[in-house]
């Protein structure tokens, strides 16, 4: 095998020995080998393999079948790559080899960098995007959240590289691609917040309010306000704030990350750390749910995890009271009233 081998998810499952894509197989194998990769470097349990795969109700063969695919697998790629380990199979391979993985570290760079920086960070980033990530396993029951988890991650990108694009005064040339992107994301208020923003900043109010009205009236179907945050954007652009103003503030192209007015910067007294995977499973869910699909997400853990899951939406932009929480104190059992 000539070239080095690079293992792509974001967008069809491809691996490529150099310039010459490995034949993976069917589907099914197909599916095991992307469910190795979604935690590449760590044991993936069998039992867990098979719960990802077959759900509910697997065949009574299933244990040989995994063998198989993994045995086809490793014929197929280097040898060491798919490598057995209690309780499981682990895929072992460098990071700079995975495209997730490369998205990761240079969505983690950008945070923190100037706006010229993570611009280019957050571009280099997105440009490893082919195409939906997952969508050839609608079937499989790993596939759903993971593919929410990783368009979360995508969008944010997105909306982040926008906040430095906009802190460097390129709102005009950003106004077509806001427009597409608010028209598939409908109900994303960071986005609309930004196409009313980029709008204003080109000398457009009349459609900046007209950009509001129509997010308004788009959650309204859904029986919802506009966050505080997106109707102070409303008010500022009415009376012509000067706080909006692009590089109002020098220090935003020299380093400041302060790409939308203060409003929407949220502010939290409590520090997070990590979590990464679990918070965009989080949010993910609460995209389904938006979508119309209702549902519900249980959090489990420690006394404080509420305070640092309040925390975490808050710095990842979701704004809207829409969350309840239920605090369940471990080894404590409720009553039969409470039951109810």
């Amino acid at each position: 095998m000539e070239g080095a081998v690079e293992f792509r998810l974001l967008g069809p499952l491809e691996v490529r020995a150099g310039d010459v894509p490995l034949p993976l197989g069917g589907r099914k194998q197909r599916a095991v080998l992307a469910r190795l990769l979604l935690d590449a470097n760590r044991v993936v349990p069998l039992e867990r393999l098979v719960d990802d795969l077959w759900g509910e109700s697997p065949p009574e063969t299933v244990v040989p079948t995994v063998q198989v695919y993994v045995s086809r697998l490793r014929k197929v790629l280097p040898s060491g790559v798919v490598v057995t380990r209690p309780p499981g199979y682990m895929l072992a391979a460098e990071s700079a080899a995975i495209d997730l993985a490369r998205f990761e570290r240079l969505v983690g760079e950008a945070r923190g960098a100037d706006a010229a920086r993570t611009s280019v960070l957050l571009r280099e980033a997105l440009e490893l995007w082919r195409g939906p990530a997952l969508a050839e396993f609608d079937e499989e029951p790993f596939a759903r959240l993971e593919r929410e988890r990783l368009e979360q991650l995508r969008l944010e990108a997105v909306e982040a590289r926008i906040d430095a694009d906009l802190a460097l005064g390129r709102h005009t040339e950003l106004v077509g691609e806001l427009e597409a992107l608010a028209a598939l994301q409908p109900h994303r208020e960071r986005l609309h917040a930004q196409l009313v923003l980029a709008l204003y900043r080109s000398g457009r109010q009349a459609d900046a309010l007209a950009a509001y009205r129509h997010v308004r009236a788009a959650l309204d179907e859904l029986g919802l306000e506009p966050s505080r945050t997106l109707r102070q954007l409303e008010q500022r652009v009415l009376r012509q704030d000067s706080a909006l103003d692009v590089a109002s503030d020098r220090r935003l192209l020299l380093g400041g990350q302060v790409p939308l007015p203060a409003a929407f910067v949220p502010t939290s007294p409590f520090p997070f750390v990590g979590r990464e995977r679990e918070l965009t499973a989080l949010r993910a869910a609460l995209a389904v749910a938006e979508s119309g699909e209702g549902g519900f997400v249980v959090v489990s853990g420690e006394a404080g995890a509420a305070e640092q899951i309040e925390d975490a939406r808050l710095h990842h932009g979701t704004t809207t009271a829409r969350w309840t929480w239920t605090l369940v104190i471990p080894n404590v059992q409720p009553s039969e009233s409470e039951s109810r």
